[in-house]
């Protein structure tokens, strides 16, 4: 690393920290030349590769703002945003790559918005895949209650189901 004092190309490391919830290593050097101290910052780069072909680094925050519209007028704080994205950073750097489709990114949200929320799952995910009709939602629901529903238990006929049964 070159001292940005002297700049000579030696130095050794003093002290390494990682920052950033292990993002980030923030190094302390000394220059071997004239024994000035200076900190580096050494940062991981995850990029998410759009469909249009732009990349652009990940960013907790656009996460959070594309799920906060899908929270709208439900009972979901902002901490329990900050946690779902959390969530969704470390389970697309647990891939190992350092570019990612935007589709997976996408992907990585829609589990851990629907533990948090299952309203404003079909939210995000009605416009995450491009629902065209009722029949995608209806799908979607009928999915949900079947996941829903603890193994080896009959999932339970609603009431209308009765009544339409009953009345034939």
């Amino acid at each position: 690393m070159r001292c940005p004092f002297c700049k000579e190309d030696d130095s050794r490391v003093v002290d390494s920290r990682t920052t950033d919830d292990g993002a980030a290593i923030r190094r302390r050097r000394e220059c071997s030349s004239c024994g000035r101290r200076f900190t580096t910052a050494e940062n991981t780069m995850l990029l998410v590769a759009k469909r249009s072909g732009v990349q652009e680094p990940f960013s907790r925050a656009k996460v959070i703002g594309g799920v906060r519209k899908a929270c709208q007028g439900r009972p979901v704080s902002e901490d329990d945003l900050g946690r779902l994205a959390q969530r969704v950073e470390d389970s697309v750097r647990a891939a190992g790559i350092a570019e990612i489709p935007a589709m997976e990114v996408g992907l990585a949200i829609l589990g851990p918005l629907r533990e948090l929320d299952e309203v404003a799952y079909l939210r995000f995910a009605s416009v995450y895949r491009s629902f065209d009709n009722l029949e995608d939602f209806e799908a979607e629901i009928a999915l949900l209650r079947a996941e829903g529903e603890p193994l080896g238990q009959e999932p339970t006929i609603s009431t209308a189901t009765k009544k339409s049964s009953q009345s034939s």
